[in-house]
């Protein structure tokens, strides 16, 4: 779909069981494109959650906002969600809402799987971009210095446009407290490949930097890593399925469906990931809560 990330599989029907070639072709697909998706497939959740259990085990829907209540893997990603009703809307930066799923975990997901349910007639398009390749594209001499760097993944509170209230997510957050610290320069533990691991949402510094020198270099790295050629963007319609490597990726979720009257109402599922490791063989370190877990 473009030159460095993204691309369809077709011919193939996810309401069914899948073979043990099929799952491995999937799988061999999404290595090298990062993200791939299926049109017109109309999952149920149980389908969902037995598609997305073909590659590995799944997390709750959701670590802070909780999952559906029948089906623990299931995320509702509504328009009017809690998680977008008390955040501020986005500054105006070229990587702001950029993020990959969940990296203020010890172990972020793996993977992440979206379908589309109720989708509007036009709006509400999602990018993805390659951060393996946005790290390959950086000069040998920079590549060098962000190999030995560590940065630290939060997930916080950010005050409502209006200042109002914003309790429930405020407490939902400090249940759930999560606080890691990640290698800036990750090594994907299927494909080798070094990835810039730096999710624009999620990171708030490097460590024993100035913090100056901290802001400098990570809004250089977030300008970077969504250049226009790193990415993807995905027209949805009824029943889109979009599954993307969360280890090598970052993802844009719309923001204009904010501007319209119609209604979005889409369905997440996670795979269970592993502990992120450095390019020296160093693993991240947790300094907040507990690892994700798998549903059983």
């Amino acid at each position: 779909m473009s030159v460095h990330i993204g691309a369809e599989i077709e011919d193939i029907d996810l309401t069914q069981s899948l073979s043990t070639e099929t799952i491995s072709c999937i799988r061999e697909a999404l290595l090298k494109w990062k993200v791939v998706f299926f049109r017109d497939q109309h999952l149920d959740h149980a389908q969902h959650v037995q598609f997305a259990r073909h590659f590995g085990d799944l997390t709750p829907g959701h670590v802070v906002f909780g999952h559906h209540e029948t089906y623990p893997e299931i995320y509702s990603v509504g328009k009017f969600r809690t998680a977008t009703l008390n955040t501020a809307p986005p500054a105006s930066r070229p990587w702001s809402g950029w993020h990959t799923d969940i990296t203020a975990a010890i172990n972020p997901p793996a993977a992440s799987i979206l379908r589309g349910d109720v989708v509007p007639p036009y709006g509400g398009d999602t990018q993805w971009t390659n951060l393996a390749l946005a790290y390959a594209r950086l000069s040998p001499t920079f590549r060098e210095m962000l190999d030995n760097l560590r940065a630290v993944h939060r997930f916080e509170v950010k005050a409502s446009a209006d200042g109002a209230s914003i309790k429930e997510f405020e407490a939902r957050v400090k249940e759930r407290l999560l606080v890691s610290e990640h290698p800036l320069v990750t090594i994907h533990p299927e494909t080798g490949e070094r990835v810039l691991y730096c999710s624009p949402s999620y990171i708030k510094s490097i460590t024993g930097l100035s913090a100056r020198e901290s802001q400098q270099i990570l809004e250089l790295l977030w300008e970077h890593a969504v250049r226009p050629e790193f990415t993807v963007r995905f027209r949805w319609g009824k029943g889109d399925i979009a599954f993307w490597d969360n280890r090598a990726t970052a993802h844009l979720a719309p923001s204009d469906i904010y501007q319209t009257d119609f209604d979005r109402q889409f369905y997440r599922v996670t795979l269970l990931g592993t502990v992120p490791t450095g390019t020296d063989g160093s693993l991240s370190q947790p300094i907040e809560g507990e690892p994700i877990e798998a549903v059983s």
